[in-house]
Order: structure tokens, then sequence, then C-alpha cells
């Protein structure tokens, strides 16, 4: 089918800011609404997505909408209640190191509790890679749930009014915290449906950034338009962006990133089936099974308390949900970000000088020499260092201690350090 007319950002900036500001709003008086708070995983979970392709089923015949008035729906969209199956699926390009890999995700983003594996801190750090499949469900800002289906066993995470549950099935372990103003206090989350994914990239939205309407899809049995998203500048890893939004009710029924050096899709995350009927009370219970191991969470990190379950709570502190202290939003938490649009860079000062740890006093040569093996050397202006690269982050640590990351090319990272 052919494009429908399209409008880029030029366009959309000449009629105001207004709509953008709008949207920015709007997104932000409904994060809570669409997915369970749970913890960022890393600068690479907060940056990108997760799932495979999902088959569209022929185009349907809708009315013309330019791109303005579709970033408008998605703002306007006031859909409290769905349930529905989501498949999700990340290819970053890491090396195939048997697992590895998560495991590495998993330890660096674990709580400081008694690594509880019903943390959803570590535990959803699994979506970063592979393909899964999650069963989700909403009824407002206080009632969410989110549930990643594994062979022969479920992890699921529960949002109920104050209280946050995590449950292992395999494990039978259970994690719970106490969000600490029911649905209005501040979240963080890892992206887990598309609408997710859609917010955090119309956030991004401005003069460097082409947005188009590019026909019409069906995903899940609904009729929806795309919305395309691209980046005008050089230089940066993503190549595009497709977001199916919903004709009627204007939710994100899937979203594709592609990078800019061509090849499947990084992110592809959609649902395969969507209802928008108010999901049964009953869904959003949460009882810990007899005999479960509870792990009750605190604040700032601190480690939580456990007790064999019975059915009760085991009064441990109230806490933030999990996850406060977001990767997202960098140039809020600390990081200076180099840049504009979609060639920003942050830049983290870790203290730690040498680069990649050479290994030869703490004895973990071969453990560092691993890792440099994972990297490219480089040097310039700022000295030396190494890079290491996927096919959406890319991240230089140099000799002197300093971290530039960013979905920018290795020359755009070396030149960024050569200026700093």
């Amino acid at each position: 089918m052919a494009p429908y007319e399209s409008d880029d950002s030029t366009r959309a900036a000449q009629a105001g800011d207004e709509p953008r500001d709008e949207l920015r709003a709007e997104r932000r008086r409904k994060a809570a609404r669409y997915v369970v708070p749970v913890a960022v995983v890393g600068v690479a979970a907060a940056t990108i997505g997760l799932v495979p392709a999902l088959a569209d089923s022929g185009d349907p015949n809708l009315p013309k909408i330019t791109a303005q008035e579709l970033i408008d729906k998605i703002a306007k969209s006031d859909v409290q209640q769905l349930s529905g199956t989501v498949k999700i699926s990340t290819d970053l390009g890491l090396p195939d190191l048997g697992g590895l890999e998560s495991s590495l995700l998993s330890g660096a983003t674990q709580g400081s509790g008694d690594g509880s594996s019903a943390d959803p801190t570590s535990k959803l750090t699994e979506l970063a890679s592979g393909t899964h499949t999650l069963r989700v469900a909403a009824d407002g800002p206080e009632k969410q749930k989110v549930s990643v289906l594994e062979s022969g066993a479920e992890y699921s995470l529960i949002h109920n009014g104050t209280d946050v549950w995590g449950y292992d099935s395999k494990s039978n372990e259970v994690y719970h915290s106490t969000a600490a103003d029911s649905g209005k206090a501040e979240q963080h989350e890892t992206p887990a449906t598309p609408k997710d994914f859609a917010d955090e990239v119309l956030k991004s939205v401005d003069d460097t950034t082409s947005v188009t309407v590019d026909g019409t899809a069906q995903v899940a049995g609904r009729d929806a338009y795309r919305l395309v998203i691209k980046p005008k500048q050089s230089g940066t890893t993503v190549g595009a962006i497709s977001i199916a939004v919903d004709a009627k009710t204007g939710t994100p029924l899937k979203f594709t990133l592609t990078p800019s050096s061509g090849g499947a899709a990084v992110v592809d995350a959609g649902y395969t089936q969507v209802s928008f009927a108010k999901p049964a009370a009953s869904t959003f219970d949460f009882t810990p099974p007899k005999g479960a191991k509870v792990t009750e969470g605190d604040h700032a990190g601190k480690a939580g308390k456990t007790a064999e379950g019975n059915g009760t709570d085991q009064g441990g502190k109230a806490s933030k949900a999990p996850g406060d202290g977001s990767a997202k939003g960098l140039d809020k938490s600390g990081f200076d970000v180099l840049g504009k649009g979609w060639n920003s860079i942050a830049v983290l000062d870790t203290g730690s000088k040498g680069g990649v740890p050479t290994g030869s006093a703490s004895g973990s040569g071969d453990l560092s020499g691993f890792l440099g093996s994972l990297g490219d050397p480089v040097s310039g202006k700022f000295g030396k260092g190494t890079v290491f690269s996927t096919r959406l982050i890319n991240a230089l640590m140099t000799d002197d201690g300093k971290v530039y990351v960013g979905a920018v090319d290795k020359a755009a990272l070396v030149k960024a350090a050569n200026a700093g």
C-alpha cells in the first residue's frame, strides 16, 4: 500500500511546540498506567527495547492521517484497561557466550538483598536478549501485572495498590516491596510493551528527526497506522523505528527498531493478542505460596529481610518501586551529556584509572584479558581506550577512567573523547 502523506519534524515544529509539550506532559501523567513498575536494567535496556517480528495480516483501508495527528492521537489515548500477550525479541549482536552474557547483565544490576531470584532488578534483565513471551494486564494506574512465560515455569510481577510482588515459580521465591504513594509515586520501568518503547522514542522527536505515516497494518487482529521515525543525523546506530498505532484507541501495538547497519531488527515487540476489556479483579491478587522464601524490599537498596512464606506479609520496611535510580534521563542522573538528539553521548567519570583492568594487582588477568578481547583498542588525543560495540549501543572506556556511551558509531565516541 502506498504511504500516506508524510510530514517530518521540521513541519511539525512550525506548527508550534504545544503538541509536543502536551505529549510529554501526558506521558508523565500516564507512565504508571501501562506496565508494572520494575527496575531499569542499565543504559542499553533503557535506551532500547525487546521482541521477534510479528507477521502483519493485510493493509486495512483507513482514513488518511498526518504524522502530527497520529502523535497527538497517541498522546491523547486514555486506555485504562487492557490485557494480552506480547512477544519480545532483542538482537544486540552480543557474542554467544553460552548464556554467560545474561548472567553478567543480571549480576551487574542485582539488588543488595540476599540474591532472591524473584527480585525484578535482576530477573527482568533476561528480557534484554533473546525471545520471550509475556502476558500483560492493566486496570488503571494502581493495578498492573506482567508475567514472563518460561519452559515449565513463570515469573510474575504484580502491582496492586501499594504492594509490588515478584514471584518466581521455578525457585518458589517471592520478592515484596511497597510503592511509596500508590500509583502516584515516581516509577522507573523496564520497557515491556510497545507503548513503553513508543513513549521513550517519542520523547526524542525534535528537529533532528523525520516523522512520517507509512500506510497501515493489522496487528493482533486490529487495524493500525504505521508511524515511522528516522534520525536525520549521521553517525547514529539507529536506522529507523516503526510503531503500529491502534486506529481506534491510539495505543501502540507493535514497535520495531532497525539499526543503521541493516539486517534484522534490534528490537521487535508486539501484541499477538490484545483486549481492551476490564481484566478480572483476581488477575492482580497474590498471596505467597506456602513454603515460599519471601524477601522484603527496603529503602535505598539496603539488605532486605527474608523469611519462609506462610501466606502473610513479613513486615519489611516500605520501599520505593524496584529500580529507583533509573538510567533514563541521563542528564538528570549525574551524567554529562554531549551532543544533540540521536547523537547524544553520555559521559561517566568512574575515577578508575587504567581502563579495562589488567588483572596484575587483583589476580584477575584471565577475566580482564577476556573482556579486552571483546573490545577494540582505540587511541586519539584523549589517550588510549577500548570500544565495546553492539548493534545499537556502543561504549568507549578510556584509560583515564571515563566512559562514553551512546547509540552512535565508534568514530563518534572517539571524537567526543578527543573533544573532552
